[in-house]
C-alpha cells in the first residue's frame, strides 16, 4: 500500500484533533466566563428568591435580598428586620445567625446597621401571614424603662470609675459587642455595674460564675472578655443570683446583649454605642432630672 493512501486519514485525524482542541478552549473560556459570572448568578438567585416570597408572603414587604454572603442562607431585609431563607426558597429561617469562626452575631451586626437603636442580637420577625382564624403568637417587646430595684447586689461585677455615673450593663462574655462595649465605657469614664446573663447558653454560664467567684472579678471580667477567662472550680453562693439577673433580663424583654441601662432613672439603651454616643446619653439623664 502507498503511503500517500494513509494522507486522508491523517488528515481526518488531525482535523478531528484540531476540533477537540478547539471544544476544549471553548470549555475552559466558558469556565472562566463562569466564574466571572458568579455574582451575576447571585443576583439572579436573589431575584428567583424575591419571586417565590412574593407568592408564599404576600403581606411581607422586602426590601433587600443578599444570596452571595451566608453560606446556604439568603438575607432578607424587611423594614427593620431579617430574616432568612435557602437557595431554594423553601426554607425559612426567623433568628439569630452566628458566625462560630468570628465569634460574632451576623444578625445584631446587620440589625445595627439598619437601625442602631435596634436590641443588639435580637431576634428578626416576619409579617404575618397566618391564614384566617389563627392568631400570630405576641412577640415581648423589650422595654425603654426597668425598675432596677428588684435586683439583688450580689448579682454585679463593678468596674471602672467610681466617681462617675452609674450604668448596669447585661451582657454576655462570649458576645463580641460586649468586649467592644466594655473598651468605650472605660473610655467614657462611667462607672459599670455588669450584671451578666447567658445569651449563648451553658458555656457562658459557666464563664460568668467564675468571673463572679473570682478574688478579684473586676479583673476577671476582663481576662474573659480578652479569652482568658478564670479557671472554673466550685461554685460559690453567689453565683446563684446570677438568676436573678436572667429573670429579670427576660421579664423585661432583653433577648441579647449588650443592654445599658441609666441608674439614675432605669432608661434603657440596647446594643453597643461607642464612648460619645455613652456620654450623651448620660448627660441626658442628668438634663431629664434637672
Amino acid at each position: 500500500m502507498n503511503y500517500n493512501d494513509h494522507r486522508p486519514g491523517l488528515k481526518a485525524r488531525a482535523a478531528h484533533l484540531a476540533l477537540a482542541l478547539s471544544s476544549a478552549a471553548a470549555v475552559l473560556t466558558l469556565g472562566v466566563s463562569a466564574v466571572t459570572a458568579m455574582p451575576a448568578s447571585a443576583a439572579g438567585m436573589a431575584s428567583d428568591v424575591a419571586q417565590a416570597l412574593k407568592l408564599r408572603l404576600p403581606k411581607t414587604p422586602i426590601d433587600a435580598i443578599s444570596c452571595d454572603t451566608l453560606g446556604p442562607w439568603c438575607e432578607v431585609v424587611s423594614g427593620d428586620t431579617l430574616f432568612y431563607i435557602d437557595e431554594t426558597a423553601r426554607y425559612l429561617f426567623v433568628g439569630r445567625l452566628y458566625d462560630m469562626e468570628e465569634r460574632r452575631d451576623v444578625t445584631a451586626a446587620r440589625l445595627l446597621e439598619l437601625n442602631p437603636d435596634l436590641l443588639a442580637a435580637g431576634a428578626a420577625r416576619v409579617a404575618s401571614d397566618a391564614p384566617a382564624g389563627r392568631d400570630e403568637a405576641p412577640v415581648q417587646a423589650a422595654a425603654s424603662h426597668v425598675d432596677l430595684s428588684s435586683l439583688p447586689a450580689a448579682g454585679a461585677i463593678h468596674w471602672g470609675n467610681p466617681k462617675g455615673e452609674r450604668l448596669v450593663v447585661f451582657s454576655d462574655f462570649q458576645c463580641g459587642y460586649c468586649q467592644r462595649l466594655a473598651g468605650e465605657l472605660a473610655k467614657a469614664r462611667v462607672h459599670v455595674e455588669e450584671r451578666p446573663i447567658s445569651i449563648f447558653g451553658a458555656a457562658s454560664r459557666k464563664i460568668s460564675e467564675a468571673v463572679l467567684c473570682a478574688k478579684d472579678p473586676a479583673k476577671a471580667l476582663h481576662a474573659a472578655y480578652a479569652g482568658q477567662g478564670p479557671a472554673t472550680g466550685k461554685t460559690c453562693k453567689d453565683a446563684k443570683v446570677l438568676d436573678a439577673n436572667e429573670v429579670f433580663a427576660k421579664a423585661n424583654g432583653f433577648a441579647g446583649t449588650p443592654v445599658i441601662v441609666r441608674a439614675r432613672d432605669g432608661a434603657v439603651l440596647h446594643g453597643y454605642r461607642d464612648a460619645a454616643a455613652i456620654r450623651r446619653f448620660v448627660a441626658e439623664g442628668k438634663g431629664a432630672a434637672q
